[in-house]
C-alpha cells in the first residue's frame, strides 16, 4: 500500500472515529455542534499537513529523478 493511501485511511479513520464520538456523547445539541466544529478544523488542519507531507516526498522524488535522469544524460 502506498504512503498516500496509508496517510488518507488513518485520517479519514480518525475523522470518523471522532465524529462518532462525539455524536454518541451524551450532550445537548449545542455544545455536540461546537464539539463537531472544533473536530473539524482539528481534523481538516491534519489533513492538511497530511497532504503538505506528501507533496514534499512528492517533490523530492521529483527532483532525485530528474537529477538522474540528467547524470544519465
Amino acid at each position: 500500500m502506498s504512503k498516500g493511501k496509508l496517510l488518507t485511511g488513518v485520517l479519514v479513520g480518525a475523522a470518523a472515529g471522532a465524529v462518532l464520538g462525539i455524536l454518541m456523547a451524551p450532550d445537548k445539541g449545542s455544545e455536540t455542534r461546537k464539539k463537531i466544529a472544533k473536530k473539524s478544523n482539528d481534523v481538516s488542519g491534519s489533513v492538511k499537513d497530511g497532504f503538505e507531507k506528501l507533496g514534499d516526498t512528492v517533490s523530492e522524488k521529483y527532483r532525485n529523478i530528474k537529477d538522474d535522469a540528467k547524470e544519465m544524460i
